[in-house]
């Protein structure tokens, strides 16, 4: 499977979802199951090189914006729902945090943000294909520690000046 592969059936699947995250990873299950178990791990392969490629400061810290706060836990569950969102998104948000003010239509951070059971499907739909768990993908672990500088997540200056239009759009005083 190829990039620009791996990328239509992520977008495939979250438009006939309507944007739905949960609806999103059955529907990417289902679509995974009609492949062969070789390619389900290639698709796994772009997931999770792209996951820890996301594992940086600064999308934390727009995270924490977006969400209000971001735990680990939330913060992996997001960059989920940021493969989720497709190329543009995805690539844009690596490239400028900040920009993902003017790449999101709207954030509801009750709704969006968490693409936790995004990051399951490739591995339920491998074990739905063969019964057994799916094996190591044979890919380098993320960084011990995001890359870029540390934010202050508590600190809502810093995350006012470090990420303005983000501040602007979606923080605590929209």
């Amino acid at each position: 499977m190829d990039e620009t592969e791996f990328w239509e059936i992520i977008d495939s699947t979250r438009e006939a979802a309507d944007g739905d995250p949960e609806d999103h990873a059955d529907l990417l299950v289902e679509r995974l199951t009609r492949l062969d178990p070789d390619s389900v791990l290639d698709f796994a392969r772009h997931f999770e090189a792209r996951y820890n490629r996301a594992y940086a400061w600064d999308l934390w810290g727009a995270a924490a914006v977006l969400l209000g706060g971001a735990s680990d836990d939330a913060f992996d569950w997001f960059r989920c729902w940021l493969i989720g969102q497709g190329r543009e998104v995805f690539e844009g948000a690596l490239h400028d945090p900040d920009g993902l003010a003017e790449l999101l239509e709207e954030f509801d951070e009750e709704y969006d943000g968490d693409g936790e059971e995004l990051g399951y499907a490739a591995d339920e739909a491998y074990e739905q294909l063969t019964g057994v768990v799916a094996p190591d993908l044979g890919l380098p672990p993320q960084p011990a520690e995001p890359l870029g500088t540390p934010v202050d997540f508590e600190d809502e200056d810093a995350l006012a000046t470090r990420f303005p239009e983000l501040w602007d759009r979606f923080g605590p005083a929209r």
